[in-house]
């Protein structure tokens, strides 16, 4: 029975503290790593049958996990086929390629293989960690663009009916680091088909070159943190308002909000999530006081009761 052999790739008491760009967490009672489209349906489907919670990690690279742990399957993705470009089916049009990628593709295996192909359109995700797949449910951007800008379609696997199906862009729904698969968890994305236009490698180099130099200067890649904490206001950004609350450089525990970019809480060496939680409630309440604004938090939560 496939559900029997599967249980023997399933690891117990796992912790994903190193599973997480933030190096913050504690435990998952269930861990597995799926290797393939057809591991990822099979945990799923096993996790059902033993009415276990599930959640499925990409690189963790904009999640907070909680100090207790998680409480159920951790599905890790690790299915990484990726295509070379070719041009899109039944179309001569030379001045666009698609690239097929499965979700445990890196964001930057895709830049660096359109970039060696002359493709333009994801410029902006030069150094930006995660997976396609987690930077779709997230759509991802930066700039000014997004990932949404660049999808041709997605292969999902729908975890009520238990069958795949594929969306278009315009049934993705993508709004700013929002889409359909944020706000329907029964929809977990397999693969994505990338439309991307012919460009300039040098004119595409440049550009990588310059986006890569400000996320060095402006952000602190130099420590474990989940990326944006916050989602930025229609035209403003957050980082300001953090900084104008006087917030720069305030530490809890072995935690606090960088110096180098006030959207971003770093983890000094032993950071404990439930810091983390403190620091965000602060952050929301004197933005809320002084500028009356209420902040959406950018990254995801696990394992945690209430955030409340």
């Amino acid at each position: 029975m496939q559900t029997s052999k599967l249980l023997l790739g399933v690891q117990k008491n796992i912790s994903l503290k190193n599973y997480t760009t933030f190096r913050i967490g504690g435990s998952a009672n269930y861990f597995f790593i799926a290797k393939t489209k057809k591991d990822i349906m099979e945990a799923i489907k096993m996790a059902k049958q033993l009415n276990l919670l599930f959640f499925v990690l990409g690189s963790g690279s904009n999640l907070l996990v909680s100090d207790e742990g998680f409480d159920g399957l951790v599905i890790k993705i690790k299915n990484q086929k990726l295509k070379n470009p070719c041009l899109p089916a039944g179309k001569k049009n030379q001045k666009s390629k698609i690239i097929d990628a499965e979700a445990g593709v890196f964001l930057n295996q895709i830049v660096i293989l359109a970039l060696k192909n002359n493709l333009s359109g994801l410029e902006w995700a030069a150094g930006i960690p995660g997976t396609v797949g987690g930077a779709i449910y997230g759509n991802a951007g930066a700039f000014g663009k997004s990932i949404g800008d660049s999808i041709e379609e997605v292969e999902i696997f729908d975890t009520k009916d238990l069958e795949i199906k594929t969306f278009k862009n315009k049934d993705c729904k993508f709004g700013y680091r929002d889409s359909i698969f944020k706000n329907k968890k029964n929809l977990i994305i397999l693969s994505v088909i990338l439309q991307l236009k012919k460009g300039n490698e040098k004119v595409i180099q440049e550009k990588m070159k310059k986006y890569l130099e400000h996320r060095r200067e402006t952000q602190p890649l130099n420590y474990p943190s989940a990326g944006s904490i916050f989602k930025n206001p229609k035209g403003l950004f957050t980082a300001e308002f953090i900084e104008k609350c006087g917030l720069k450089d305030k530490r809890i525990g072995d935690v606090k909000i960088s110096e180098k970019h006030a959207n971003f809480i770093i983890n000094l060496g032993q950071g404990k999530a439930n810091d983390v939680i403190k620091l965000i409630k602060l952050i929301k309440k004197r933005v809320k006081e002084k500028f009356d604004i209420v902040l959406q938090e950018e990254i995801q939560f696990l394992g945690f009761k209430t955030k409340d």
